[in-house]
């Protein structure tokens, strides 16, 4: 779904990989809130899609009227135009009619197209889309069940998240947008605060702990007044224009009287309905406490792994990638010569101040260190290289307190915006100098980074190809790189690869907690509890993921299970070819096909062995 609240739930959590659980906004339309209506409004196809005489025409038309329902998608892409002032629909009708174009275009692709007909490329794009609109479809009938107001995804800290890291000011047009922007985020908020509050009338909150985070993130704009981070971004912005003094200084000054009319009166009554449902919050957790909660679990593990796993199958393969972690674990432990048991050494490598930086600098100078080493092996591994650059930066002070403790945002196609990996160095104590080889191969590369790059650069492929996102195969992605950073050579102090099965050691944990949370019942600190006792984490880097899991439920569970298809894959690949078999061909193999479900991932590498193969016999 492409409406504005996926995007902002999706794009600028920083995932920006794959689809997410949605919010609903209110019905009334864009222009009873204040909002600008996007141009497109038809709740089906445009003609142009159901006439279409060729696939690849179809999918640029369903891409045209997708980016016209959504101008932050446009400027994620790098698309400055008429719409660069606008926020979009924030309703629920948008969330509809978006759905509507996804359902109606691969209605009108099935009935026109057939994929025994086209050529493998467009056969395969019509098997994604395909399969692409059915993940949709079963999980539009619980758009009501997403949380609009959290500590991850929601709309209270990314709208300022979106202006500050994607709305490029270049001359002083773009920042009279940013400044239309600013003043529509009160008629926004306001739509999203009257859906909340229905919500919560019909028992839809986050749990009692969420709304402190919440409340914070609303305190630290308001509080910071006119020095607020959004004023202080657009400032930086327009002081670098070459342009006269006195239009800097009238720009900055419409941009505080947006702010002033519009942003921080809405921010204050957020403020208020915070307060008010806090009050009347629940305290249990999981999405289980839901009318179709079960049901609603069920289909987001099927979207997110992109398999038929039940949430019982997926826990009991987290306890036994727990087991067989532990077990490497220990060897190391014995390698550095610890005396005790694995949570003596637990606590050990979480207490110790040896494994901790002093200061944010030297974390960040290491990280960059660490990736360009492994930069300079990338040919030995890789055929198709990233031409995108990546920066590395410190989460924003406005939201590091309920941020994530690392994500990354993907470049623009036109290059105008580097990929960037985000670390939160809020609470040095939580950034274990152990994980920071791990973390950054995940993030950077040969992780996300690459990964999207080489997927943004696609261009012969259809745009949803390119932009889209499938969490099992992006996140395995991920964390498959982190151990492909060991094949290469890294990880050479025994304690930073224990950093590395500690961070596989979480994700294989994840698949426990996350259906302990949703699945059997488990409560919050029980969840946190397990990860206490099976894990190195300090205890607020625990706190804070058991909170992720709890908001953004089934999510986590992609990171392994897609891992664990691609180490299968590449064995086999390796198996069936022996000395035939060449690691960067089967990562082009795995990378140049775009974002794709296991099952056709699946498909693709064993085509690939077949070839090899019938080339070796031939």
């Amino acid at each position: 779904m492409s409406s504005i609240r996926t995007v902002l739930a999706c794009a600028l959590a920083g995932t920006a990989l794959s689809a997410c659980s949605t919010y609903r906004g209110d019905v009334a339309t864009a222009e009873t809130v204040g909002v600008q209506a996007p141009r497109v409004a038809a709740a089906e196809a445009p003609q142009s899609i159901a006439t279409a005489e060729d696939i690849d025409t179809l999918f640029a038309e369903y891409d045209e009227a997708s980016l016209e329902l959504s101008p932050i998608s446009k400027s994620y892409r790098g698309i400055r135009d008429e719409d660069y002032g606008r926020w979009g629909d924030f309703s629920d009708a948008a969330e509809v009619r978006s759905e509507a174009l996804l359902q109606s275009t691969a209605e009108a692709m099935r009935e026109n197209f057939s994929p025994s007909a086209l050529d493998e490329s467009d056969a395969l794009s019509y098997r994604l889309f395909d399969a692409m609109a059915k993940r949709s479809a079963s999980l539009f009938p619980y758009r009501d069940y997403g949380y609009i107001f959290d500590q991850m995804n929601g709309a209270q800290s990314q709208l300022p998240a979106f202006l500050i890291n994607i709305h490029s000011v270049d001359n002083a047009d773009q920042a009279r947008d940013y400044i239309s922007r600013i003043q529509g985020i009160g008629p926004g908020l306001d739509t999203l605060i009257a859906e909340s509050r229905e919500r919560a009338n019909d028992g839809v909150m986050p749990p009692d702990w969420v709304y402190p985070y919440v409340i914070s993130d609303i305190g630290n704009l308001l509080s910071a007044g006119d020095d607020n981070a959004v004023l202080e971004d657009f400032a930086g912005k327009v002081d670098a224009l070459e342009v006269p003094e006195a239009e800097k200084a009238t720009l900055k000054a419409n941009a505080v009287s947006a702010w002033d009319s519009s942003a921080r009166p809405a921010y204050e009554r957020l403020l208020a309905e915070m307060q008010r449902q806090q009050a009347n919050a629940p305290t249990q957790d999981g999405v289980w406490r839901f009318p179709e909660g079960a049901a609603y679990y069920q289909a987001l593990l099927s979207n997110y792994t992109t398999t038929d796993l039940t949430a019982d199958e997926i826990h009991a393969i987290g306890l036994r990638e727990v087991d067989r972690i532990h077990g490497e674990m220990r060897d190391i432990m014995e390698e550095v010569g610890f005396e005790g048991d694995l949570q003596d050494f637990f606590e050990y490598t979480r207490t110790d101040d040896r494994f901790y930086y002093d200061n944010r600098e030297d974390y960040l100078r290491d990280a960059e260190a660490a990736i360009a080493r492994i930069e300079q092996k990338l040919p030995e591994y890789f055929g198709v290289l990233p031409d995108k650059e990546l920066t590395i930066k410190p989460v924003e002070e406005f939201r590091e307190q309920s941020a994530g403790k690392a994500f990354y945002s993907r470049p623009a196609p036109d290059g105008s915006r580097p990929g960037t990996y985000y670390v939160n160095l809020y609470n040095l104590k939580d950034m274990s100098k152990n994980e920071l080889e791990a973390l950054a191969y995940h993030e950077g590369i040969p992780g996300h980074h690459l990964q999207l790059a080489i997927q943004t650069d696609l261009g012969d492929l259809p745009p949803f190809r390119r932009f889209g996102g499938v969490t099992a195969y992006t996140e395995g992605w991920g964390l498959y790189s982190e151990e492909l950073g060991k094949d290469m050579g890294f990880y050479t102090d025994p304690y930073s690869d224990f950093g590395r099965l500690g961070m596989e050691l979480w994700r294989a944990a994840r698949l426990v907690v996350d259906t302990g949370l949703h699945h059997k019942r488990w409560s919050r600190e029980e969840a946190i509890q397990y990860l206490k006792d099976n894990t190195p984490n300090p205890d607020g880097d625990i706190r804070k993921a058991i909170e992720r899991y709890v908001v953004y439920p089934g999510q986590a569970t992609a990171y392994m299970i897609g891992k664990l298809k691609i180490m299968e894959l590449r064995e086999r690949a390796r198996t069936s070819l022996g000395p035939a078999f060449d690691i960067r061909e089967f990562h082009d193999v795995v990378l140049t096909s775009g974002p794709v479900p296991l099952s056709i991932l699946e498909e693709n590498v064993d085509a690939y062995i077949r070839d090899e193969l019938a080339m070796a016999g031939g």
